[in-house]
């Protein structure tokens, strides 16, 4: 049997709350983050709100010289990952920089850092162009941050696979730490609340233009009409079991199963293969339907996305099966960011026995048959839980954590 991978380490900026316990607290309040975008006037678009982290500013929290070197998103995940290796216990000499790692997921890369730099070059000359431009726009650039940062040599990469990718990435982790690195950083960050990265969400189709926060984004909802777009997300900090177990690590839970799976091309008349990803994530983490005491959904916000994952849902668990919520109706979608920070949601409402609701939903279409927690928070018990993340394109993810083992 493979070792077991825990989560030792958490790093959170959202939305709804700057740090983990933060976010959590405001989570359990059915706190939204989302409103009205401030970070330029966004009058002139047809999608006008936002989940905006507010209140963080990059210079609090990172060296003076690496924040004009830095987009947005780079600065939440470097600011993550110093949270995660603080909260895990572990310091820059606890291993040799070959066994410490990093795996991070991305879905737009540096936007504004982009936007920016672009605007000097049309409206001033080259000379005006950061040199940082080079790489700070890049997808891979928050890995590549944070492993210059924290000395972490070991294995690499970047995963891009939009909503999925915070899931696909903390699973790489997991795969390296089974091959023998002994601590793996992972999760993701995105953050392209800018004109261009707007302009760029709302070509998609798939943003509602509600100026009502309460109304914008409700997931499994009859009235459900798109979502709203959100930055930030989570990083992890990932260990070897026994290893965490020896030098007496507190664990916040295990990362227990995953598997992905790939949707056919729209108009093929073939169904979508949401419902294979969690039966495998079951499979390999050897449970069974019964024993995941609740799912945290991807909840698109839209119908046909919406009634697809019910219909996964209830053919895995049956009508009404699990409670099923959406937490992300607080601060909007993450993208690479969304998955990790579900992760943390489902980690933290096992171990205080709690599921926060959906909001703004008063009851999830009757032809879903779905058993989605609005309101307020619901008290469950149970040692598993499932996390699930789609992708634009068809990329679908299933993740299953358990809490921390006794012994």
């Amino acid at each position: 049997m493979s070792a077991a991978t825990v989560v030792t380490g958490i790093g959170v900026l959202a939305p709804n709350g700057i740090g983990a316990e933060e976010f959590w607290a405001a989570t359990l309040r059915a706190e939204s983050g989302i409103g009205r975008i401030t970070r330029f006037e966004p009058a002139s678009y047809p999608s006008r709100l936002a989940g905006e982290v507010t209140g963080f500013s990059a210079r609090e929290h990172l060296p003076s010289r690496l924040v004009p070197q830095t987009d947005r998103t780079t600065q939440f995940a470097l600011t993550g990952s110093e949270w995660a290796l603080r909260d895990s216990g572990l310091s820059a000499d606890s291993l040799p920089a070959g066994e410490r790692g990093v795996v991070t997921a991305s879905a737009s890369g540096g936007f504004e850092f982009g936007q920016r730099e672009l605007g000097h070059l049309w409206g001033k000359d080259p000379r005006h162009v950061s040199a940082y431009m080079s790489f700070a726009w890049f997808y891979a650039v928050n890995s590549g941050q944070i492993s210059i940062r924290h000395d972490l040599r070991g294995p690499t990469g970047v995963l891009v696979t939009d909503q999925a990718g915070g899931l696909d990435a903390v699973a790489q982790a997991r795969r390296r730490i089974r091959k023998g690195t002994p601590v793996m950083l992972s999760g993701g960050m995105d953050a392209s609340l800018c004109p261009y990265g707007l302009a760029a969400q709302i070509s998609a189709g798939m943003l509602s233009e509600s100026d009502d926060p309460a109304r914008a984004y409700r997931p499994f909802d009859p009235a459900a009409d798109g979502h709203v777009p959100g930055e930030g997300g989570a990083i992890l900090t990932l260990e070897d079991g026994e290893r965490a177990r020896a030098r007496g690590a507190r664990s916040h839970g295990e990362i227990s199963g995953y598997a992905a799976t790939f949707d056919p091309r729209p108009g093929s008349g073939r169904p979508a293969n949401l419902d294979r990803a969690i039966r495998g994530a079951l499979a390999d983490a050897g449970l069974s339907p019964r024993d995941i005491a609740f799912v945290l959904a991807d909840g698109a916000g839209e119908p046909e996305p919406d009634r697809a994952e019910a219909r996964a849902l209830t053919d895995v668990f049956g009508p009404r099966g699990v409670p099923v919520t959406v937490p992300k109706s607080m601060t909007g979608r993450l993208y690479a960011g969304a998955a990790p920070l579900d992760l943390v949601t489902a980690l933290f409402a096992l171990r205080d026995g709690v599921v926060p609701p959906t909001v703004h939903v008063d009851g999830p279409d009757p032809a879903y048959d779905i058993d989605l927690v609005t309101g307020s928070a619901r008290p469950v018990r149970g040692d598993a839980a499932l996390v699930l993340a789609r992708g634009r394109g068809g990329f679908n993810s299933a993740m299953v954590v358990r809490r921390p083992s006794a012994a």
